[in-house]
């Protein structure tokens, strides 16, 4: 099992990716946040493989989390899912650390894909950005 921390201020997205990335994949939703400032302790309290980060919320933002993620070496890798295409959220959520980016149009099938290869270790860039 992949174990898995959300992190997005919009409810329903992160209903829709616990659903995706369910149990019958791999996959164990361990815990949600709804914002970038909840990321580090929801992280020391669960552990999870692997974080799902949105990029811009409310109080503290995904590149902003993610860096203060990666800080610490034994932080779990980082795949960013986001609506904003640009290259400033590309380069800035690579330039924190992120492992991954992905966009939130993605197919089931390509986010499963993408939580795996992140998780495992591997780099995922969403050829729509590349």
């Amino acid at each position: 099992m992949i174990r898995v921390l959300i992190v997005d201020d919009q409810a329903v997205v992160r209903a829709g990716v616990a659903r995706i990335l369910g149990v019958e994949d791999g996959f164990e939703v361990v815990a949600e946040c709804d914002d970038g400032d909840e990321a580090v302790a929801a992280v020391a309290a669960h552990r999870p493989d692997l974080v799902l980060m949105d990029i811009r919320m409310h109080r503290v933002d995904g590149v902003t989390a993610t860096r203060m993620l990666q800080a610490d070496p034994e932080a779990p890798p980082v795949l960013v899912l986001t609506t904003f295409d640009d290259d400033d959220a590309l380069w800035g959520a690579l330039d924190a650390g992120a492992a991954g980016f992905t966009l939130k149009d993605t197919s089931a099938e390509d986010l499963i894909a993408a939580a795996r290869a992140v998780a495992g270790g591997a780099a995922w860039l969403d050829p729509k950005v590349a």
